[in-house]
């Protein structure tokens, strides 16, 4: 039986030392690109498969890190994966990615398998920043933590987030401006930092006109389309509706879209409507959405970064970055009479 090639056999052929190979292999910026070249392709006629494992083993660490979202079917989700992915391949990093479905019980058990993976570092996006078990989870974990659009009171690490309550006032702004006053917010959980933000600017916008904001038609739950298809059925179905509704999430927006259609309303017409974070439905649908946006795939690359700066030495502690969010302005939305 012939025996596999060693990293030995990969330096004879390539004609340098045991040590170059060992700096190629763990990519340390001491090497020159005709030496990488070279024990590269003496690699791959050789057929020599590296034990990584070992070699983190050895190093201390795994050159992976752990990144936990609550839905990758989402596209913003997809997005902010996309981004942090490039950044960390760049950089010599493998992500490792896990999805919670919304569950906190999920989140708590995606952490602890993290861990016990040993990898490097964190990037979450957690289902519930109030859960004493997924704070404990992560409070367990030795090693950075970068918090997508989370805030968590009781546990100290870098973060990523977006100015939800920028977007969420010009939002509000714009439909009080078109003379609607009956305007539904429907959103996630309280216990996300998105929601509190939206929620704050959407009665902020009301009382800085000196207007009462319009309590019967917010709705805190999920970020689910059939949270979206529920409360705007039972919304519309009341006895005094909304004029617009403003869709706090892109999944929101779906379960909104079939409440409308199940009632034989039309966007731009019979209602104003407004969603959180663009997407191919609110570009594309007919007439187009407007949107609160923000660059998903850049929050995903500056938390990468954050946490390079932390596994690289290179900042003394956590730190937050804002993004900033804009109103995009389409055909959804119409002045009342």
């Amino acid at each position: 039986m012939p025996t596999e090639p060693t990293m030995k056999e990969v330096a004879e052929r390539a004609g340098v030392a045991l040590s170059s190979v060992s700096r190629v292999l763990n990519d340390h910026p001491d090497v020159s690109e005709e030496m990488r070249t070279r024990v590269l392709t003496s690699i791959k006629q050789l057929g020599y498969e590296p034990n990584l494992l070992a070699s983190s083993l050895r190093r201390g660490a795994s050159y992976t890190i752990g990144l936990i979202v609550t839905n990758i079917a989402n596209p913003l989700f997809a997005e902010i994966v996309g981004g942090a992915e490039r950044t960390l391949d760049e950089a010599g990093y493998a992500a490792i990615l896990t999805h919670s479905e919304g569950s906190a019980d999920r989140d708590e058990e995606m952490l602890r398998l993290l861990r016990w993976r040993q990898v490097d570092g964190l990037m979450v996006s957690i289902a519930d920043e109030t859960r004493s078990g997924t704070i404990d989870e992560l409070k367990a974990f030795d090693g950075p933590v970068v918090l997508l659009d989370r805030s968590i009171s009781k546990f100290s690490a870098s973060a990523v987030v977006a100015d939800h309550a920028a977007g969420m006032g010009e939002a509000v702004g714009h439909l009080l401006d078109l003379k609607h006053r009956r305007i539904a917010l429907l959103t996630g959980s309280r216990k996300l930092r998105p929601s509190r933000e939206r929620l704050r600017a959407f009665r902020n916008a009301y009382k800085s006109r000196r207007l009462k904001p319009p309590e019967d038609l917010i709705r805190l739950g999920s970020f689910s389309p059939d949270f979206g298809e529920q409360v705007a059925a039972e919304l519309l179905d009341g006895d005094n509706p909304p004029t617009a509704i403003i869709a706090g999430g892109n999944q929101i927006l779906a379960g909104v879209l079939r409440a409308l259609r199940q009632n034989d309303m039309q966007v731009g017409k019979d209602i104003s409507l407004i969603s959180c974070d663009d997407t191919h439905l609110s570009e594309l649908y007919s007439p187009p959405i407007t949107v609160v946006d923000r660059d998903n795939r850049m929050q995903g690359q500056i938390a990468a970064e954050l946490m390079l700066e932390r596994l690289q030495g290179k900042d003394p502690g956590p730190r937050k970055v804002v993004l900033p969010t804009e109103l995009v302005l389409r055909e959804s939305t119409y002045p009342l009479s």
